[in-house]
């Protein structure tokens, strides 16, 4: 902007006031700048006035008509037109802002102080800001043929040398990269925790949240709001990683992420990936979750510092719009506004970051609360020979299907199957003498975790975490397996073919003696994540303990694997005579299906998860009917139900649990449950909480209860 005007002449005259000199000429102390071949060339393009000329000098009487010249729009030089020059200027600060005053304020057209940096380059004198002591080099014309005004002086750097080069590009890439920095904010800001959650209805509405950022950013000063603005995209980073977690415990666990709980889960999923698909497999996946999670905080962080940025260029309208879309946001949340069923005013952020941090603290709260109720057990000071008196004598087999839940028997896909399987293999039992009743229990867990399903149907406690787990199992409490030891009747034993290392709760369990994958002695291959065929794990037990002589009846706990996810590849059955170590397996694991082909498939999920319970239900039932006899009792259940993509996002956490014998006595004594007759539970028959079933059996056998 030029203080000079063509409205008011100076006379042709030598004595020209000082205010209207240029400020070379009024300041006397200033040193003469020696001459180079830049400046003589300078010198003869501009004159030492700033006159155009083709000498670079001024004709005596022209001072005024230069001057007049330089101050007239549109004056013909060799300079840039005025519509040109800002444009320039634009492009080069409309991206980053920069420690410059005058480029700062070149790049800020929303402010109320016009700055002669925003102004075109004159070519009749020197440009200089209102009040400014120096003058405004961004201001400088670009003189064709001077390739050291090409660029505006402040534009430094390849990149922003670029930008002024290619103007219509850059100011492109500016605007891509602004608006996928706004839609990656918007995303994190309204992002459902739950896949179910994601509807195109989601993603129209207003948070609050931004809101409420962009009202505290645009008044922040700059280097406060950087940093403001940066560590709020590294909190939406967090925020966005844990719905994302939410969303995995959600499809696997039934549940959403604990931040207090659940970090030590990893290691059992990192477990799970490398006997699915290989170390190799899994280490990739490892390292890009890692990489993921890195560049997600980088780039969410940048976005948010970004769009400050952006909002401080240009205030007033950053300011209007925020005062807009607040008051739409009030409007909107007052009225109850809607748009497909989802409301428009949104506060889906606060609302998590309140839900998670009440999490947090029922979940410190419940450590210390479980803690003292689980030293209370109405059966802990019942004196030995008054527990269980009415199974005395009986071989008792206590055996969990793994994820053998109620949808393996109601759902349209897989039902078909596993009841055909159910049918046939109670008729294997009426015809070899046994007899069989049928119910329901709600597991603690679902999805996954099956530790917490045994914990809470052996304890009698609800263990629906893995602080609770830690707790009971550092103490003394009375499991049902640990009732039979304690009660001196029996000779305890755990079956263990998943467990591939140290088990310390074996002796909360009270189990004499357990067989892991280790001690059964297999020598065929793995079938996934299940280190071996239920049918082989069985034939072990037999092998290794059931069919040798012992002093006392037995009481064992027998894991059953092979109906683990991904449900591929599934054994099959095999003559019992050829089971040998276990090597008849290798040509069947072979002509499996590909772990990595099921598991991504929700269909073809059900279709193998189907067959797996059918597989460990046969293996089990001919079992009993080869090995039974009179005083066999077996007990068998689910641990809990499949994950989300196999029995549904809404299904029930209920699972069957059957009770086998030869001897009428024993299920007579539970003719008042009002179980099913068979191994299949009808619909309707009753559902109990899993945690409910040791007290209700100890005491239909005789137990008596003594607190």
């Amino acid at each position: 902007m030029s203080f000079n005007t063509s409205s008011r002449q100076l006379p042709d005259t030598d004595e020209t006031p000082d205010e209207a000199r240029p400020r070379e000429a009024r300041t006397p102390d200033a040193p003469a700048e020696p001459e180079t071949p830049e400046t003589a060339a300078r010198a003869t393009t501009t004159g030492p006035a700033g006159a155009a000329g083709p000498s670079g000098t001024e004709a005596p009487g022209d001072s005024s008509t230069a001057t007049e010249s330089g101050a007239r729009p549109g004056a013909a030089g060799p300079t840039e037109s005025p519509e040109e020059s800002p444009e320039v200027a634009e492009t080069a600060d409309a991206d980053e802002p920069t420690d410059s005053p005058q480029v700062a304020e070149t790049a800020a057209p929303d402010s109320p102080e016009p700055t002669a940096a925003a102004e075109p380059a004159e070519s009749g004198g020197s440009v200089e800001a209102a009040g400014s002591a120096e003058p405004v080099a961004a201001a400088e014309p670009a003189v064709p043929g001077d390739e050291g005004a090409a660029s505006l002086a402040p534009v430094k750097g390849r990149w922003r040398g670029w930008r002024a080069r290619y103007p219509v590009a850059a100011r492109a890439l500016t605007w891509t990269t602004t608006g996928l920095a706004a839609v990656l904010v918007l995303f994190a800001l309204l992002m459902p925790n739950s896949s179910a959650g994601f509807r195109p209805g989601e993603f129209v509405r207003i948070p609050v949240e931004a809101v409420f950022g962009a009202a505290v950013l645009i008044v922040l000063p700059r280097r406060p709001r950087v940093v403001v603005a940066a560590a709020g995209g590294l909190l939406l980073g967090v925020l966005t990683i844990l719905n994302l977690l939410d969303i995995g415990f959600n499809e696997y666990l039934g549940r959403g992420f604990n931040l207090v709980l659940d970090w030590s889960l990893f290691a059992d999923a990192r477990a799970y990936l490398q006997d699915t698909l290989g170390k190799q497999a899994t280490l990739g996946i490892v390292v890009a979750l890692v990489l993921f999670v890195i560049v997600l905080l980088a780039v969410m962080s940048l976005a948010v510092v970004r769009l400050a940025g952006l909002m401080s260029r240009h205030t007033v309208t950053a300011t209007r719009s925020t005062l807009v879309l607040g008051t739409v946001w009030i409007a909107c949340a007052a009225l109850g506004v809607q748009v497909t069923g989802v409301p428009v005013a949104s506060d889906r952020t606060a609302k998590s970051v309140e839900d998670r941090t009440k999490r947090v603290q029922a979940t410190l709260r419940d450590e210390a609360a479980f803690a003292k109720f689980a030293k209370k057990d109405a059966f802990g000071n019942t004196p030995p020979d008054q527990l269980l008196t009415d199974l005395r004598g009986k071989d008792m087999m206590i055996t969990f299907i793994e994820s053998y839940g109620r949808s393996a028997i109601e759902d349209p896909v897989m039902a078909p199957g596993v009841d055909a399987t159910l049918t046939a293999e109670n008729q294997k039992l009426v015809k070899a003498g046994f007899a069989a009743k049928s119910g329901w229990l709600t597991s603690a867990t679902y999805g996954g975790s099956s530790w917490l399903g045994h914990s809470t149907f052996l304890s009698g406690l609800w263990i629906s975490n893995q602080q609770r787990y830690r707790t009971v199992t550092a103490g003394d409490h009375l499991t049902l397996t640990k009732a039979f030891k304690k009660s001196g009747g029996w000779d305890t034993v755990g079956v263990m073919p998943g467990v591939q290392k140290a088990w310390p709760e074996s002796k909360f369990y009270g189990l004499d003696k357990v067989y892991d994958s280790h001690k059964l002695e297999y020598k065929g291959p793995k079938f996934s994540w299940s280190t071996m065929p239920d049918q082989y794990a069985l034939t072990a037990f037999e092998r290794l303990v059931h069919g040798k002589k012992h002093d006392k009846p037995l009481m064992s706990e027998i894991i059953l694997t092979s109906s683990h996810q991904p449900w591929a590849p599934i054994p099959k059955l095999v003559p019992q005579d050829q089971v040998g170590d276990g090597s008849v397996y290798n040509a069947i694991e072979k002509a499996g299906k590909n772990p990595a082909g099921i598991i991504t498939d929700s269909t073809k999920s059900k279709q193998e998860y189907g067959k797996s319970i059918q597989y460990s239900v046969s293996s089990l039932i001919n079992y009993l009917v080869e090995y039974g006899n009179k005083n066999t009792v077996l007990i068998f259940l689910g641990d809990h139900q499949p994950i989300a993509r196999v029995s549904g996002n809404h299904a029930s956490r209920d699972v069957p649990v059957s009770i086998v014998a030869k001897d009428p006595k024993v299920l007579d004594k539970i003719a008042d449950w009002g179980w099913t007759d068979g191994l299949q539970p009808e619909h309707n028959a009753p559902v109990w909480k899993m945690s409910s079933f040791r007290d209700r059996f100890m005491t239909a056998y005789g137990s008596t209860p003594a607190p």
